[in-house]
């Protein structure tokens, strides 16, 4: 439906926006973009071949016949005022996206508030491990691909469904996977029953005979008050479902593997190359979807076992000096540090240093305590500036906050003003087989990768 026109992308260097710009391009469909800052998403980008331009150029605005924004671009951009002004085709990123989705015959739409990106990688590998040839969009890089989008045939788009303002809403679902509900986003949803009340909508795109996969040990998402016409299939490690994982065990560093019974018959055995248990319920919603769409068990181990996690999912950075694993995930949210937490317990070191970053001044304020009483298990803690993304600080709350509600029960806690700073730190405290972990979706990682280069 886009052949013959040009499409321009405004914020085209989103890890989203770049994917549907890639998709469009090698349909053979002419694409434009700008963004405000370079990245690497951009240099991809131009290597490919589709201009970029860095800040604002309503000349390529006046060239295009369809213009694509994000939620985070201002009403004052002046590309998007002139669209507005021409009286252009526009769309809000979700909605472009969904548009697109209708082009497919299957539509699988990964989403919760945790587990997205690595659910979707793995689903992802496990379908090209079966040459399904999937096209594919996530919100992070898959090492498969070395990419965050794959463009496939008609048949299969698998795809991250973000909760956040309801873009999820915008899609064509066949099939949907809920990993977990959580208190999330709440600058937005402003509490737990719109948190649900959306997901619920959400649930209510399937078709009839859709599929829908629930983790049914999750209260929240068991609890929706989804369509009953679906085909309903639900996972889990405590409760009764028709999925579930037994006689799990773990190697020295954490990696799992167990048995898969569905519906009481034992399937086949998993071995998973990532970490955490939490990684487990991943793994069983991937196998979920995998026997919707006939992916042979043999595609499903092998694709399982060869997962190494998509860019910043607990992803190991290197080693510094003498045996000092360096690790990055971009936990953000309370729950997803607790995993975080577990994952990293799992590993043998002498120590363990975190370096913790929080997400947007609201969340902060949000979930300080449950920051805290996390964050105070890891041996180690240092704070990092708070990352702001689209907010200013209009909720009076500073990274020494979370630094005293830490030093109640632990000590070994201080605040850093700079990444510079705290990677010296390191270099004067570290000791041979000791830990470190960077933890946040700001670009906190770049400590890890500054230490490496020491």
């Amino acid at each position: 439906m886009f052949n013959n026109k040009t499409v321009h992308f405004i914020g085209i260097g989103g890890i989203s926006m770049s994917g549907i710009a890639e998709i469009l391009h090698q349909k053979g469909i002419k694409v434009t973009g700008s963004d405000a800052a370079y990245s690497n998403n951009i240099k991809k980008l131009e290597e490919n071949g589709i201009h970029v331009v860095i800040g604002e150029d309503v000349t390529l605005v006046e060239k295009a016949d369809i213009v694509v924004y994000t939620a985070a671009i201002s009403k004052d951009n002046s590309e998007l005022k002139k669209a507005h002004e021409l009286n252009k085709e526009t769309y809000e990123r979700a909605k472009f996206l969904g548009i697109l989705t209708k082009e497919y015959e299957n539509v699988i739409c990964i989403s919760g508030t945790h587990g997205k990106s690595t659910t979707t990688g793995m689903i992802a590998t496990c379908f090209l491990e079966d040459e399904k040839n999937p096209t594919i969009q996530i919100g992070a890089i898959l090492p498969k691909i070395n990419s965050n989008y794959y463009v496939g045939d008609q048949k299969y788009f698998i795809m991250e469904a973000c909760e956040y303002v309801d873009s999820f809403l915008s899609f064509y679902p066949t099939s949907e996977v809920i990993l977990n509900i959580d208190d999330d986003h709440l600058d937005y949803f402003k509490n737990m029953d719109n948190v649900k009340a959306s997901f619920t909508k959400y649930t209510h795109l399937l078709p009839e005979n859709g599929n829908l996969v629930l983790n049914y040990d999750d209260e929240n998402t068991i609890n929706l008050d989804y369509p009953k016409n679906v085909n309903l299939i639900t996972y889990g490690l405590k409760n009764d479902t028709d999925l579930v994982a037994k006689n799990i065990t773990y190697n020295n560093l954490g990696k799992p593997e167990f048995d898969v019974y569905y519906k009481n018959n034992l399937i086949t055995h998993i071995e998973l190359n990532i970490l955490g248990n939490h990684n487990i319920y991943n793994a069983l919603a991937t196998i979920a979807i995998c026997i919707v769409y006939d992916v042979s068990i043999e595609a499903i181990k092998k694709g399982l076992k060869e997962y190494i996690g998509v860019e910043r999912r607990f992803q190991h950075l290197g080693v510094y000096k003498n045996n000092i694993l360096v690790y990055d995930d971009y936990a953000h949210h309370p729950t997803e540090i607790a995993s975080t937490l577990e994952s990293a317990k799992n590993i043998k070191c002498h120590e363990n240093y975190v370096i913790f970053q929080s997400h947007t001044f609201s969340r902060t304020k949000e979930h300080l305590e449950e920051f805290a009483n996390i964050l105070k298990q890891f041996d180690n803690v240092i704070i990092a500036p708070i990352y702001p993304a689209r907010e200013t600080n209009i909720y009076n709350v500073k990274e020494t906050d979370l630094v005293d509600l830490i030093k109640k029960d632990n000590q070994n806690v201080i605040y850093i003003d700079s990444f510079d700073k705290i990677v010296e730190y390191l270099k004067e405290h570290l000791q041979d087989n000791d830990l470190v972990l960077t933890v946040g979706a700001g670009p906190v990682n770049e400590v890890g990768l500054k230490l490496l280069e020491q």
